[in-house]
């Protein structure tokens, strides 16, 4: 008997509940997270979102975020959420004489994932990536497609009525997160990667052209000095992996060569997963997950093609 595998039906509203908020308000807080984060949040448009990470001095991911304006002085870091406390506590060591206040906003929002048409909303195609538009009594912002299916990132009041649209599980907005090849880091990869090690400088998350923030340096002489070695990959496996889990090839077992960042059910079968890998071992194969006779990897196409020069 042949079993014909359907694709899913990637069309409607997420809930998303493993995200969080911190909010940023005051007239200096654009100007603060411009001192603090990858991205320029200075010369952000009114009609544009950032994806940026916050970094130690070493240059290593300590938090990503989606940042977007709510209002002329507040801007919102959208986070996952179990590492929301500890990144809020270390972005308001910071904020010093900047006359602008942090805290965990989460309650006062609403955070939903929109995939296919309730993405677009009658368009014909979606905006660019982090484009920011009003919707619903809030603000929605464009994400990476996951196999050409249009996403967005919908904030909205707490108290707002949510948009009308068939339901989706979070379970299926993280696999799209996955296969878009665009990851926000949680708690098992605190300080474990510099932002081109997942594809950050590719995907709009670092600006080269803004002032300093903490491990700019490193973060520079990675891109141009051509001393980076690991990149972020799609790969599938037949068994199920989790964030923070090591990558090994079948020839070394003693030294792992990567490390899986997201990782989602494939509706399907299988596990999909976002794994930061050292070039060279992309390029030879045979990967295994958590040791090097554990669960083999297949790599995928990367949905994006990646930034060679500045």
């Amino acid at each position: 008997m042949i079993i014909q595998h359907m694709e899913p039906t990637l069309n409607g509203i997420a809930p998303l509940a493993h995200l969080g908020v911190i909010a940023v308000q005051g007239e200096e807080a654009a100007q603060f997270l411009h001192g603090q984060l990858t991205q320029d949040f200075v010369l952000m448009a009114p009609d544009q979102a950032r994806l940026a990470a916050f970094c130690s001095p070493k240059g290593r991911m300590q938090a990503s975020f989606i940042g977007l304006r709510w209002s002329a002085d507040q801007v919102l870091l959208v986070c996952e959420r179990d590492l929301l406390a500890q990144t809020l506590k270390r972005l308001s060591m910071f904020v010093l004489r900047a006359k602008a206040k942090l805290r965990d906003a989460t309650a006062q929002f609403q955070l939903l994932g929109l995939i296919g048409d309730a993405a677009l909303q009658g368009q014909s195609a979606p905006p660019a990536p982090w484009h920011r538009h009003e919707r619903d009594g809030g603000y929605a912002v464009s994400l990476y497609p996951a196999d050409g299916h249009a996403r967005a990132l919908l904030v909205l009041p707490a108290d707002a009525p949510p948009p009308a649209g068939p339901a989706l599980s979070q379970a299926i907005w993280q696999w799209t997160e996955v296969r878009s090849g665009v990851a926000l880091i949680g708690l098992p990869l605190f300080e474990a990667l510099v932002p081109q090690m997942l594809n950050y400088e590719s995907v709009g998350g670092v600006s080269f052209k803004k002032g300093c923030y903490p491990g700019q340096e490193i973060v520079a002489r990675s891109q141009f000095r051509g001393t980076l070695k690991r990149r972020a990959y799609l790969v599938h496996a037949d068994a199920d992996l989790s964030a923070g889990q090591e990558v090994f090839q079948a020839a070394d077992a003693e030294q792992p060569c990567g490390v899986v960042v997201q990782a989602a059910a494939h509706p399907d079968g299988g596990v999909d997963a976002i794994v930061s890998l050292q070039i060279a071992a992309a390029a030879e194969g045979g990967l295994h997950a958590g040791s090097a006779i554990g669960p083999a990897l297949s790599l995928l196409a990367l949905p994006y093609p990646l930034l060679e020069d500045i």
